[in-house]
């Protein structure tokens, strides 16, 4: 398990979600996103049971990755993680912030606080990929709506309603 650098051991500071206004330019920072693999994830309940365990465990919720992702500005500027559950991006969390950890073989790593907050957004199919990916904001899938329709959907199970969609009876 990664651990947190003792404060001044690094020439980073953790990265915090702030207004989105690049100080230097004094301009608007456009708002990105991640999109990643949820290894391992039978389902959204299933990562849903395995992160309040882990923040129960640890006190915040994080994704712990090699890379520093060289944008985070723009991923600060209200930015999410959305993830892909068994092939479908389904569900995204909102990144609070980005800090740098290190390893357990001392390397140097990055960690990405996460809201615990699950927000469910329409499917989308998505093939298998390593590491994370960047999403413009212009491409990232609505929120689900709390509609009588959704309400009905969301009781169906995950599987069901992925294959119902796929058939475009959903």
């Amino acid at each position: 398990m990664p651990r947190a650098r003792a404060p001044g051991s690094g020439s980073s500071k953790a990265a915090k979600a702030e207004p989105s206004t690049d100080r230097a330019s004094r301009r608007a920072v456009p708002t990105l996103h991640l999109v990643k693999l949820a290894v391992g994830a039978r389902d959204v309940a299933d990562m849903r049971d395995w992160q309040k365990q882990r923040l129960a465990r640890e006190g915040s919720l994080g994704h712990v990755t090699r890379s520093r992702p060289t944008r985070a500005a723009e991923l600060l500027a209200g930015g999410s993680i959305y993830w892909v559950v068994a092939g479908s991006l389904c569900v995204r969390q909102r990144l609070l912030a980005i800090e740098p950890v290190t390893g357990q073989d001392g390397s140097a790593m990055t960690r990405l606080v996460l809201d615990p907050k699950l927000v469910p957004v329409m499917p989308r199919a998505m093939k298998p990929f390593q590491g994370w990916r960047y999403l413009p904001a212009e491409a990232v899938p609505a929120d689900v709506v709390k509609t009588r329709r959704a309400a009905g959907e969301a009781r169906l199970p995950e599987a069901m309603a992925r294959s119902l969609r796929e058939l475009g009876l959903l």
